[in-house]
């Protein structure tokens, strides 16, 4: 079995969702089911069967995140250092063509988020990152060309 890297930050985050829909999801699913098996024929209850479904999708997803949590390596991003970029660093870069100054953190892949800045360490542009020095080029493929960045920061919080 393989760990997944994540930051505490997800850790926790994986384990509130898991205590979510165990306390709170799959009792309100169970009363749902309860109360349309007392509609009577199940057969073409509709009700009947969206709970089912519902609980299928619930269990899953429980299912998921207890072996996702079960894997997790947590990694304490506010021990690391550096001056190289690692798994749980925030980097600042800039494109090298049109100047724009992003921000990213490098996290594991469940707690991924783009729009957050938080990216995984599995998707392209952090693999080209990892093991790059501040002041240091990289290029990404994407799918209009490659694109130059350069690191302006690396830091840990």
């Amino acid at each position: 079995m393989n760990k997944i890297p994540m930051t505490a930050e997800g850790y926790s985050a994986l384990e509130s969702e898991l205590k979510r829909l165990k306390q709170v999801e799959r009792p309100r699913i169970i009363q749902a089911i309860a109360e349309a098996r007392a509609h009577g024929d199940l057969s073409e209850n509709a009700e009947y069967h969206a709970a089912k479904e519902a609980q299928g999708l619930n269990e899953a997803r429980v299912a998921e995140l207890e072996d996702q949590i079960g894997r997790a390596d947590v990694i304490d991003v506010t021990k690391l250092a550096g001056n190289t970029v690692t798994f749980g660093a925030t980097v600042k870069i800039v494109d090298e063509d049109t100047d724009e100054e992003k921000v990213y953190r490098i996290v594991g892949d469940t707690e991924a988020d783009v729009k957050a800045g938080k990216i995984s360490i599995s998707s392209p542009i952090a693999r080209a990152m990892i093991g790059k020095q501040q002041g240091d080029s990289f290029e990404v493929a994407a799918p209009g060309g490659a694109r130059g960045y350069e690191i302006l920061n690396i830091s840990f919080k």
